[in-house]
């Protein structure tokens, strides 16, 4: 009996083992590909200049837009938004709760807000943000895109209109009936963007920041 009960007790530590194994390389693995700047990558093979180093300095797809067209934005856009995607669904894949799917999609944005790959001065994380809720639940993506267009369409700022729609998703998880852990990790994405738009927040505030479709330095 206590034989069976000790080997009961090694095979329940060594599933926990391999489960926590497992659920640690997806994390790990989630921040290095959110570390691979799509700005960066995309404007190199365009022929184009760093976007670390001119326009806004911000690589992203507003900042590529502005030294490379529209194609490679569109592409920097994608790539940005699979960053986020694949993780999570790969979590979904693997059977994992969606905590912990939400967790990998955490990784992913902080790899891109803080790449080891580039001395960790990223993005801001819109583009990755929005393919993490589209992964993670549709319903939470296309409220995020419909938020954004909307206001985008009435103030011409793509800043607001990242900042308003980035807000609403927390709120919309709860009424989904995600649990509350999961509504917290999505304040911590909320907390994320609005801190890496201080800048942009401060021009809205000024009447200084720039408006879709003109030329402006600043980020958005």
């Amino acid at each position: 009996m206590l034989a069976n009960l000790n080997q009961l007790a090694w095979r329940i530590r060594l599933g926990w083992n391999a489960a926590m194994t497992t659920y640690i390389a997806m994390v790990i693995a989630a921040y290095l590909l959110g570390s691979i700047a799509s700005a960066i990558v995309v404007c190199r093979v365009f022929g184009a200049p760093d976007p670390r180093t001119v326009g806004s300095g911000n690589p992203g797809t507003t900042n590529v837009l502005r030294v490379a067209g529209k194609l490679a934005a569109l592409l920097t856009l994608l790539g940005d938004a699979a960053k986020g995607v694949v993780p999570v669904l790969s979590a979904h894949t693997l059977g994992m709760t969606p905590l912990l799917a939400a967790l990998c999609g955490l990784a992913a944005f902080l790899g891109h807000l803080y790449p080891a790959f580039y001395r960790f001065q990223g993005g801001k994380g819109v583009a990755t943000f929005i393919g993490v809720t589209l992964a993670f639940d549709w319903r939470l993506g296309m409220l995020f895109i419909v938020t954004w267009l909307t206001v985008a369409l009435v103030t011409r700022f793509s800043s607001l209109a990242a900042l308003v729609a980035t807000a609403c998703v927390p709120a919309v998880t709860w009424t989904l009936g995600y649990a509350t852990a999961i509504s917290a990790v999505f304040v911590v994405f909320v907390g994320l963007i609005f801190w890496r738009h201080r800048q942009n927040i401060s021009n809205l505030l000024q009447g200084t920041e720039g408006r879709i479709g003109q030329n402006s330095s600043t980020p958005s």
